[in-house]
């Protein structure tokens, strides 16, 4: 089968991530794959290069973060060109939050070509801020759009539900997680607390912006005095990092990685780690938070998004996002002061994984849904004959 990617390489995100580890997923079970990514010139697209079979094609933009991109307005024309040469048997959009999301399904129709969608944007299942009330706009802004695809990926049922409540037609809505490769992000050893002279190792990984709450983790561990052996590592950068980093500091027992490029690493501290927490508002469905659970390390995270469900029923412990500094008050003493209570949840966080979380499971439900989308394709075309 030959799928066209339509997604981002640049600059690092969780849009990044999922369409690196599918696209050569995919690759591995033998299909062809055509990555199509907004891209300036040639040095960004060698810079973003993967290293795998797989052909690119750049479409030129205006502006693109880590949030949404602005295309050019020839993009559209270069995106046509290049479906109508490499002719794919059907087109998996991961949502880059651009105009031409709204865009790919008259394109794709005008070229007789299925279309798949992934929609990412986070979201808090209960609307209890600023910051979740804004999401719900992305979600009603889409909903008309993404009714005119012919599948539409989802993470999580509550996600589904959403999407279904403004409008999208149920069957053409589905779940399929984020998935782990279980045997790379998996328990193991790591140098990590001797090269930090640490006893407990608490981290946080992802963006340092508003919708993550890091600063509710920060005042809480700052307010609770940890003690000199146990430190709390924060992975990652964002437009907060600059402002925080001063009142929050090493002699907190705060240690600022910024953003680490090296997957390698980025396992070795999941590894070193005893607990790891996400006080998100709002979410998707984290990857961080799936490869932190598949490496064994007990997670506290917010039920913003379908965080909540990844760790219901023991396999974590769930922070309701309006009290994230409070219970972190209570909370990381208990984990610094009880190792076989981090030991039992990390357990438990890498059976969940196992049993509903591995990317090799979802990537057998994906070819499934494309095979699924490529038979209503015929069954169409043979009736409009």
């Amino acid at each position: 089968m030959h799928i066209a990617w339509l997604g981002k390489k640049s600059p690092f995100c969780g849009n990044v991530t999922y369409g690196r580890e599918v696209t050569n997923a995919l690759l591995d079970r033998g299909h062809r794959v055509s990555f199509i990514h907004f891209a300036q010139d040639e040095a960004e697209e060698s810079a973003d290069e993967t290293g795998r079979d797989c052909q690119e094609v750049s479409i030129p933009f205006l502006y693109k973060s880590q949030i949404y991109t602005i295309p050019s307005f020839k993009s559209s024309k270069v995106l046509i060109q290049a479906l109508s040469q490499l002719k794919p048997d059907l087109v998996h959009a991961s949502l880059t939050l651009s105009p031409l999301d709204f865009l790919l399904p008259e394109i794709c129709q005008e070229l007789d070509l299925p279309l798949v969608a992934t929609f990412h944007p986070p979201f808090d299942r209960k609307r209890r801020n600023l910051t979740s009330g804004t999401q719900h706009l992305m979600y009603q802004l889409y909903a008309p759009f993404l009714a005119n695809y012919d599948r539409v990926i989802v993470f999580s049922h509550i996600q589904r539900e959403l999407l279904v409540r403004l409008g999208v037609p149920a069957p053409q809505v589905a779940v399929i997680p984020n998935g782990v490769d279980v045997e790379k992000y998996s328990p193991g050893l790591s140098r990590l607390k001797a090269e930090l002279g640490a006893q407990r190792l608490f981290v946080y990984q992802g963006r340092i912006a508003p919708e993550k709450n890091v600063e509710s983790l920060l005042k809480a561990w700052k307010q609770t005095e940890m003690g000199d052996r146990s430190k709390l590592i924060v992975v990652g950068n964002g437009p907060l990092a600059s402002t925080l980093m001063p009142f929050y500091g090493a002699e907190h027992g705060i240690i600022w990685l910024g953003f680490v490029a090296d997957e390698q690493r980025r396992i070795e501290i999941l590894r070193g780690a005893d607990v790891f927490i996400l006080p998100s508002l709002v979410e998707g469905l984290s990857l961080s938070l799936l490869e932190a659970m598949s490496c064994g390390v007990a997670c506290l995270a917010t039920d913003a998004g379908a965080d909540g469900e990844v760790i219901e029923d023991g396999a974590g412990v769930i922070l309701n996002t309006s009290r994230v500094a409070t219970q972190l008050q209570t909370l990381l003493p208990l984990f610094r002061d009880h190792p076989e209570l981090t030991t039992l949840l990390g357990r438990k966080a890498r059976q969940r994984v196992l049993d509903r979380y591995t990317l090799s499971r979802n990537i057998t439900r994906l070819e499934e849904l494309y095979y699924q989308v490529l038979q209503q394709q015929r069954v169409h075309l043979s009736r409009s004959m």
